[in-house]
């Protein structure tokens, strides 16, 4: 490949807007040229030996370093801060696992756990459950309700992963407490120092020393409460439990991923997860002069594009609210007096789904058109999410009593929020960078 590779975000974006980089998609899709491009240069800025992989590799030692002189070297058995490892399989430590062995299926727990079910098998059952909840003292809280199986909680976050978002994409931290915290590098630019004060210089020898001091911060995940409820017929429960196993199966799943991910994404962080859309680190591209409202033009993607960490291009993927797909539809590119489109060529075929080669997720979560964060490019490994490891499950007939109706409320304890606590300005180039970021709002 002969096509000069840019080192730094300014170079990227006049590689994109001038079209050189448009040369390398053929019929709409990114050819092999395109894919050795990013390739290179993601290696150019970020690859072994250069500044941002010493400081990468430094940040990850020093962070795990600092988390296991706090919790202990039993933290190995609970931490990965793998960007690719994802806890979702049901956990032998997790307080839900102990309750496994009273049940044979989930049936027998909905069973055991209605509240007209006084059986003596039932009511040793709930007894046994609340012994094992009250053993664990202040880590599950006092919520009421029955502290819910493991593998049944397992279940319920497995198929939440397929209409989730942010949760199948994030770097997931067990929590064998309500508060975790995490030590990260206090650190805003790497222009002179890196890790907010760290230096490496060329000294002769007997030559005098220079001091460098990195400063540190902390995340602190703090496991807040989100509560489901719904209102089931009691006859389900007496005539067909298994019915309301699968509707618990299939359809609150589904709901748990919609109120998470509506936090994930724009939470305020008071009382419910700080969102990544609101984090402190995030970037937001400035419209173009004169720029329309409620419009997205390619000038905004490619400033985005080149706004993200080098590192990240080959994971972030665009999240965009599904108002936005008219303007992404039409949008075109100026070619001297006329224009070309960009991403979709015809109306024959579905749209690629792509943009600059990576995935495209539509969704009602984002902000709508014309707002900031309706078009979004974000790494979401650099996203912490603190699962607490724990659901409780509570029936009442009292509140719906005269419709015969049983309520139903399921809690579970999560937290989230970005792990960077600002964008970095890169040693050379005067963009800041962030593994998110967005367009700022055009109205």
């Amino acid at each position: 490949m002969t096509t000069t590779i840019p080192t730094s975000a300014t170079e990227l974006e006049e590689m994109l807007a001038d079209g050189r980089v448009a040369a390398m998609f053929e019929g709409g899709k990114p050819s092999a040229d395109f894919g050795d491009f990013i390739k290179a240069y993601a290696n150019a800025l970020q690859g072994e030996g250069t500044d941002l992989a010493a400081q990468v590799r430094e940040e990850t030692q020093r962070v795990l370093a600092d988390y296991l002189k706090e919790h202990g070297a039993s933290a190995v058995n609970r931490l990965d801060l793998a960007p690719d490892k994802k806890v979702v399989a049901s956990t032998r430590t997790a307080p839900g696992a102990k309750v496994d062995e009273l049940f044979a299926s989930h049936e027998d727990f909905l069973k055991a756990t209605w509240y007209r079910n006084t059986s003596p098998d039932a009511v040793k059952a709930q007894d046994e459950i609340r012994a094992i909840r009250n053993s664990y003292g202040s880590s599950i809280p006092a919520d009421g309700g029955f502290l819910i199986p493991e593998t049944l909680r397992a279940n319920l976050l497995q198929v939440a992963l397929e209409t989730a978002i942010v949760r199948p994409r994030a770097t997931v931290i067990p929590m064998d407490s309500l508060r975790v915290p995490l030590p990260t590098v206090d650190s805003t630019t790497n222009a002179g120092s890196v890790y907010g004060g760290m230096i490496a210089y060329w000294t002769e020898e007997a030559g005098q020393l220079s001091e460098s001091e990195a400063k540190f911060g902390r995340v602190v995940l703090e496991a807040k409460k989100l509560t489901g409820y719904s209102e089931v017929p009691s006859e389900l429960f007496q005539d067909s439990v298994v019915s309301f196993s699968a509707f618990l199966n299939q359809v609150w799943p589904q709901a748990i991923a919609f109120f998470e991910d509506m936090a994930f994404f724009s939470g305020s962080g008071v009382g419910e997860p700080l969102g990544f859309l609101k984090a402190p680190a995030a970037v937001s591209v400035a419209k173009e002069s004169g720029q329309a409202a409620d419009t997205i033009k390619w000038e905004n993607v490619v400033k985005m594009y080149a706004r993200m960490l080098p590192a990240s291009l080959g994971k972030a993927v665009w999240v965009a609210n599904i108002d936005t797909f008219p303007q992404l539809a039409t949008m075109a590119m100026t070619v001297g007096d006329g224009g070309a489109p960009i991403w979709i060529n015809n109306g024959v075929e579905g749209p690629p789904m792509t943009i600059l080669g990576r995935p495209v997720i539509f969704t009602e979560k984002a902000e709508t058109v014309g707002d900031a964060g309706d078009l979004n490019f974000v790494d979401l490994s650099y996203y912490l999410l603190g699962d607490r490891q724990a659901m409780s499950l509570e029936t009442s007939a009292h509140y719906k009593f005269a419709h015969d109706k049983t309520a139903v409320r399921i809690i579970e304890r999560v937290d989230g929020r970005p792990w960077l606590q600002s964008a970095i300005t890169p040693a050379k180039g005067s963009n800041t960078l962030s593994a998110f970021v967005k367009i700022a709002a055009r109205a």
